[in-house]
């Protein structure tokens, strides 16, 4: 059980699959539900995170990507975890602590509609080439199942609107179950 208020999600899938979408969406969902307003809710893309605190060795031409520092993300990250009531949106997700996080959300693409979004994003052919053998090969989710407890990876279609709209409600359902069977924890904290 937690000890935090609200909980923290992690939103993780091949690049491509919705992540940030998702996210964005969803916090700004949880900002406006009724049971869920009242926290602080903040989506960490944590791909800009790096940008923006510097937790990288420099950028990786091939494959056009920062190099990650890890230990650095993770002390950066550290600092405003603590709290609950994040949302984070990265491609993979066996990094974070397991005590940081609540919910897993795995996104799942097809993989020929996955490599066409990579095209319109204009990724290199060895990109997309590595990212669809990825979703293929699920590595993704068995990074998750790998990493965290069953009861708290969720795997979720992400691949129309209509799907998107329902993920973020489910999410919601799971987040006001959450602060209902972690409030006595909360009052004895």
């Amino acid at each position: 059980m937690s000890t935090r208020g609200w909980p923290n999600i992690l939103i993780t899938g091949t690049p491509g699959t919705g992540k940030t979408t998702h996210a964005a969406q969803l916090v700004e969902a949880l900002q406006q539900h009724a049971e869920t307003s009242s926290a602080p809710w903040q989506h960490l893309n944590v791909g800009d995170f790096v940008k923006e605190k510097g937790c990288h060795s420099g950028w990786n031409e091939e494959w056009q990507s920062w190099d990650v520092d890890e230990d650095k993300l993770l002390d950066e990250l550290e600092l405003v975890q603590g709290a609950g009531a994040k949302v984070l949106d990265w491609h993979t997700c066996d990094l974070f602590p397991e005590r940081w996080i609540d919910l897993v959300v795995v996104l799942r693409c097809d993989h020929s509609q996955l490599w066409n979004r990579l095209e319109k994003r204009g990724y290199k052919l060895n990109k997309i080439q590595e990212n669809n053998d990825a979703e293929i090969m699920e590595v993704v989710l068995n990074d998750a199942r790998e990493s965290y407890a069953e009861e708290i990876v969720v795997v979720l279609q992400s691949e129309t609107p209509d799907q998107m709209e329902e993920n973020v409600g489910r999410i919601i359902q799971w987040v006001t179950a959450w602060r209902e069977n972690n409030a006595d924890d909360e009052d004895e904290a």
